[in-house]
C-alpha cells in the first residue's frame, strides 16, 4: 500500500469556509480526485482513516465537514465508539447543523469543493469521482446531478432517503447524471425502504444512466462504520472492492 499524507484544509464557499481533510499518497505527483462525503455523524478519525486508505490506492481524496455553517469538526463531542442507545441523543445534538444543509447550500458547496481539487496541485486533470455514506450518498447523488460535466463516477453506500416523494429528492436529478453510478443498500436500512430502492432505480433506468445496484443481505444502515454498532466487517469489504472498482473505470 503507498505512504499516504493527511492534513486539515480550509475551503473557500459561498457561504463561508468550510474545514475538510485531505488525503493524498506521499509522493508528490498529482493523482484523480475523489470527493468523499461524510455520513450524519460528521468528520471524525474513522472518516480519516477511510479517506487515508482510499488514498493508498492512488488518488487524492477530499472530505468536507459539510455541516461547516455550524462549526468547525467536530460540530458536536463523539464517543469513541457510537451505542445504539446513544444514537438518538447524538442525532438530537446534530440537528441544528444539519438543518444548515439544504438542497441549495449543498449544490453551492459541491461546486467550491470541486473547484478547490480541481485547482489542487496534488489532483489530475479530467473530472472528479464522489463517494459518499448515509447522507453523503444523497450529497453524491446531488452533485453528479448538479455538476455533470465534472463527474465520471458516483458511490454511495447505505444511503439515506435517496427517492423520497419530496419536490427536490434527489432521485430526480438522475436525467441530468452522465457519471457511471454504483450503491450499495443496506437491506435492513429503514431511511431506504425498498419503495425508495425501486424508484431509484427505475429513475436511473429511465434516464439511461450506467449504473449498478447491489442490495447488501445482512447489512443495516451504516455499515461501513467502524466505530459504531451497525458496522459489518464483510460488507465492508465488499463496499471497498466495488468503490475501488468503480473508480478504476471511470477514472
Amino acid at each position: 500500500m503507498t505512504a499516504v499524507h493527511g492534513s486539515t484544509v480550509d475551503i473557500p464557499t459561498q457561504d463561508g469556509t468550510a474545514d475538510a481533510y485531505l488525503a493524498h499518497p506521499d509522493d508528490g505527483t498529482p493523482h484523480p480526485a475523489v470527493l468523499f462525503y461524510m455520513d450524519a455523524f460528521g468528520l471524525r478519525p474513522h472518516l480519516k482513516k477511510m479517506a487515508d486508505r482510499l488514498a493508498s490506492a492512488g488518488y487524492t481524496v477530499l472530505v468536507p465537514n459539510v455541516f461547516y455553517r455550524h462549526g468547525r469538526a467536530p460540530v458536536v463531542e463523539l464517543p469513541e465508539f457510537i451505542n445504539p442507545a446513544e444514537r438518538p441523543e447524538i442525532f438530537k445534538s446534530l440537528r441544528p447543523a444539519a438543518e444548515t444543509l439544504t438542497p441549495e447550500a449543498a449544490v453551492r458547496d459541491a461546486g467550491a469543493y470541486l473547484d478547490w481539487l480541481a485547482a489542487s496541485p496534488l489532483t489530475t486533470d479530467g473530472p472528479a469521482g464522489v463517494t459518499g455514506y448515509c447522507m453523503g450518498a444523497g450529497l453524491a447523488l446531488r452533485t453528479a446531478g448538479t455538476h455533470p460535466d465534472r463527474v465520471a463516477a458516483v458511490a454511495g453506500f447505505h444511503g439515506a432517503y435517496l427517492a423520497t416523494e419530496a419536490p427536490d429528492s434527489p432521485h430526480l436529478l438522475a436525467d441530468r447524471i452522465t457519471a457511471e453510478l454504483y450503491f450499495g443498500h443496506a437491506d435492513q436500512d429503514a431511511t431506504l425502504p425498498p419503495e425508495q430502492i425501486n424508484r431509484l432505480e427505475d429513475a436511473l433506468t429511465a434516464a439511461g444512466v450506467a449504473h449498478h445496484t447491489e442490495v447488501y443481505a445482512g447489512a443495516r444502515h451504516g455499515f461501513t462504520q467502524a466505530d459504531t454498532a451497525m458496522y459489518d466487517a464483510e460488507a465492508t469489504e465488499r463496499h471497498w472492492k466495488a468503490l475501488l472498482d468503480l473508480l478504476a473505470r471511470a477514472l
